[in-house]
C-alpha cells in the first residue's frame, strides 16, 4: 500500500498534494476543536480534551507532511494563508451542517478578507 501511495503522490503536483493534505488535516482539526460541542457536551471537559487530542493526532499526521511538501513550492507565509482559507472553507459547512449553526453573512465578509490576504501573498 505504501508503494501505491508513494507512486500516487509522485504523480500529483506539489500544490495538489499540499492542498489535499491540508483539506484533510483541517477536517480532523475542525472535529478535534469543535466536534465535542455536539457529541461530548454531557461529558467532563477532560474526556473531551483527551478525545480531541486523539483526533488531533491525525490532523498532525496530515498537516506536517503537507507543510513539508508545500514548502518546496510555496513560501511559509503562502502556506499559512492557504491554511487559513482552507480552515474557513472547512469550518463554515461544518458549523452550518454538523453543528446546526445559522449561516451568517459574516462568513462571507471573513472569506472576502481571506481572499484579499491570499491575493497579497500570492501576487507576482
Amino acid at each position: 500500500m505504501t508503494g501505491f501511495l508513494a507512486s500516487l503522490s509522485a504523480a500529483l503536483p506539489v500544490p495538489v498534494q499540499t492542498v489535499g493534505l491540508l483539506v484533510l488535516s483541517n477536517v480532523f482539526m475542525t472535529f478535534a476543536w469543535y466536534g465535542h460541542l455536539k457529541n461530548l457536551a454531557h461529558k467532563p471537559w477532560v474526556i473531551a480534551a483527551l478525545i480531541s487530542w486523539g483526533i488531533a493526532l491525525f490532523e498532525y499526521l496530515l498537516q506536517v507532511p503537507a507543510n513539508r511538501i508545500g514548502v518546496q513550492h510555496f513560501s511559509v507565509a503562502q502556506l499559512k494563508i492557504m491554511q487559513e482559507v482552507i480552515t474557513l472553507s472547512v469550518f463554515v459547512p461544518f458549523a452550518v451542517f454538523y453543528l446546526g449553526q445559522p449561516l451568517k453573512l459574516d462568513y462571507l465578509w471573513a472569506g472576502l478578507c481571506l481572499v484579499g490576504a491570499a491575493y497579497f501573498m500570492f501576487r507576482g
